[in-house]
């Protein structure tokens, strides 16, 4: 069974705010999820081979051929904010704590 502490810290790692009855559904969910584990590994499987997908799959992929490039004038014109020297300034994506 999943104790508080742990739905605690998964809320925490996943950054979720939770009110009590969410933690109690969490806790309820997760144990019953748990117990389907428990479930399998009572399963004997003595007999059957390694696997590691169900069916065999074969990725069908084109070749890799380089095609027209863009000219730099076209980039840059195109681009949110360019700087003199051809490189291209965008917004920042990451934020830092």
């Amino acid at each position: 069974m999943i104790d508080a502490a742990q739905i605690d810290h998964l809320a925490q790692l996943a950054r979720l705010h939770l009110t009590p009855e969410e933690r109690a559904a969490m806790q309820a969910d997760l144990t019953r999820v748990l117990g389907y584990f428990e479930q399998l590994n009572e399963v004997d499987t003595g007999g059957v081979p390694e696997m590691q997908r169900p069916v065999n799959l074969v990725n069908v992929l084109r070749d890799d051929v380089a095609g027209d490039v863009f000219p730099v004038a076209t980039v840059t014109a195109l681009a949110p904010e360019s700087m003199p020297d051809g490189h291209i300034r965008v917004p920042r994506t990451v934020e830092t704590d």
